[in-house]
């Protein structure tokens, strides 16, 4: 026993040197001071237990849908790959050995701390074995986004292993959404994003585009390295938050270590490190579990970007150069809503397949020349609203006054500021202004007053105005006799060329004196009408 010291002090390197790879499974729950439920307390030790709790697995399914895979290797001969010489259906399986010295391996050339335990070794059965196939698609898209990653991260001088990163998140799956409402590639929440830069608005989420999402990605781990100077624990924050780590460290004693904090964390954030090992691991020894890159097809090299400088619209785009609406959705999930709010102040990017690419760069006059027509029948439809309505909103353009905007409506300005509360003649581009078509309003706003100078529901020569709305069945003629007035009148108040009314409609009907000059207290024939004298 006087060597038991001895031989404790000589061992003591050795077992720093084991444990700094192999993470021993957690400490038995009774000696933890954390509130648990009994499934909780019976599957705590369990790596299966927390693969199932995690998202991981959603993840992965959902790059099964990607339409876009060849079934094909990326590289051409399968045989270069499988060093191997694995059958085809063969699935390999390691000891537990093995898993740590390999992960000793790649935790040698990183500053990430990787270690191995039994929650690292259920995620890689799943993505080496329950997963495989959609491991394969990872391999596969990650020709595609790591060099992206990778310049970002060597920016802003980050592991670069953190690339791995957005496989769990996304599964490298560029229109993944959560449950919780991430979205993208890095898995931004609205808040996280718009506090790093991201603009979402209705029309626009930037989440959705991989670079400005990466760029954001790399700032938002930088700050949290910053605060925790432990990779783990910055990990564990990008999942659930630096508030929820922050309460996980006080509840273990303040002791700043992922493994001690584990058992305090959210469920899917235990298994968030362990995935990030895992797949870490899987990456770099896809050929050792005989699992190969498939060819993603278009995303691959099959697509190029143009830049938008005016704002339009998906189905624009289509009509003009015949690519899929499938592939405009799926390449730019950012525009949500089909449109891209582009101006020259703000340029937006298109991604499309390569032969429309070109086609879009030779026709680019003509979209943008179609997109206009298409505005002009929108304000066409506008203006037949506009119609048959009393009152419409009218946007002052620049080099507009309110004696133009009157000319222009056969109104006064006296009116429109009356109608605005305007007391100045000076308006600004873009104010909005209420004009009456009737040149009177069918209700009085404030102390308006019509022309004439009388309150807002009556003229100064005793007229007052009301509104009518065609019912079904009524015509001019039945209108007009309700109201003791000719079909001439309503057409001339109403400006109306046809004796065509529609249901619904909204007519100006006058009371007091005809348009003729007539009295209108009594219903008159049209033929009486027209022979009364006009002042």
């Amino acid at each position: 026993m006087k060597y038991a010291h001895l031989f404790i002090l000589m061992f003591f390197p050795f077992v720093s040197l084991f444990a700094q790879y192999y993470t021993p499974d957690l400490p038995h729950p009774d000696t933890l001071e954390v509130e648990l439920d009994d499934e909780e307390i019976k599957d705590l030790n369990s790596g299966k237990a927390v693969v199932e709790e995690s998202t991981v697995m959603e993840m992965l399914d959902r790059v099964s849908s990607i339409s876009y895979f060849k079934d094909i290797y990326l590289d051409i001969d399968s045989m270069v790959m499988n060093v191997y010489g694995y059958a085809p259906d063969y699935v390999p399986t390691f000891d537990d050995s093995i898993y740590a010295q390999r992960i000793e391996a790649l935790a040698r050339e990183t500053t990430i701390p990787l270690t191995f335990n039994s929650h690292v070794k259920s995620f890689i059965d799943l993505y080496a074995n329950r997963r495989r196939q959609q491991s394969s698609r990872m391999l596969g898209l990650s020709y595609v986004y790591f060099p992206l990653f990778e310049e970002y991260l060597a920016k802003y001088n980050l592991p670069l292993e953190l690339k791995y990163l957005a496989m769990v998140e996304s599964a490298l799956n560029p229109t993944a959404g959560s449950r919780a409402g991430a979205k993208g590639l890095w898995q931004f929440m609205l808040a996280t994003g718009k506090d790093h830069g991201l603009r979402v608005t209705s029309l626009l989420d930037e989440r959705y585009d991989p670079m400005k999402e990466t760029i954001a990605a790399c700032q938002f781990l930088q700050s949290l390295y910053a605060r925790y100077e432990d990779w783990f624990l910055v990990l564990a924050a990008y999942n659930s938050g630096p508030g929820t780590v922050n309460k996980a460290i006080i509840r273990a004693g303040g002791v700043k270590n992922y493994w001690a904090i584990w058992p305090y964390l959210p469920k899917e954030t235990r298994g968030y490190v362990p995935a990030f090992i895992a797949v870490t691991y899987l990456m770099n020894y896809a050929t050792e579990h005989n699992i190969y890159p498939v060819n993603p097809g278009l995303l691959l090299h099959g697509t190029d970007t143009v830049m938008i400088h005016d704002r339009l619209g998906f189905d624009q785009i289509t009509e003009c150069i015949g690519v899929p609406m499938q592939d405009l959705v799926f390449f730019n999930p950012q525009y949500t809503k089909r449109i891209i709010p582009a101006s020259s102040d703000y340029l937006c990017s298109l991604r499309l397949p390569t032969k429309y690419a070109l086609r879009f760069v030779q026709l680019e006059d003509s979209i943008y020349a179609y997109k206009s027509k298409a505005e002009l029948n929108r304000e066409k439809i506008e203006e037949k609203v506009e119609e048959v309505s009393d009152s419409f909103v009218h946007v002052v353009k620049k080099g507009e006054s309110l004696k133009s905007i009157a000319n222009r409506y056969h109104v006064s300005v006296s009116n429109i500021k009356n109608w605005n509360r305007i007391k100045k003649d000076v308006i600004h581009p873009g104010q909005k202004l209420t004009i009456y078509r009737s040149g009177s309003p069918m209700a009085q706003v404030g102390k308006g007053s019509t022309k004439s100078g009388s309150k807002a529901s009556s003229s100064g020569s005793g007229t007052t105005t009301k509104t009518h709305v065609v019912k079904k069945g009524e015509t001019l003629s039945s209108i007009a006799k309700k109201y003791g007035c000719t079909v001439a009148d309503i057409k001339k108040w109403n400006g109306l060329k046809s004796n065509t009314v529609k249901v619904g409609q909204k007519l100006t009907i006058k009371s007091g004196k005809s348009a003729s000059g007539s009295k209108s207290s009594k219903p008159k024939s049209s033929g009486k009408s027209s022979k009364s004298k006009k002042k």
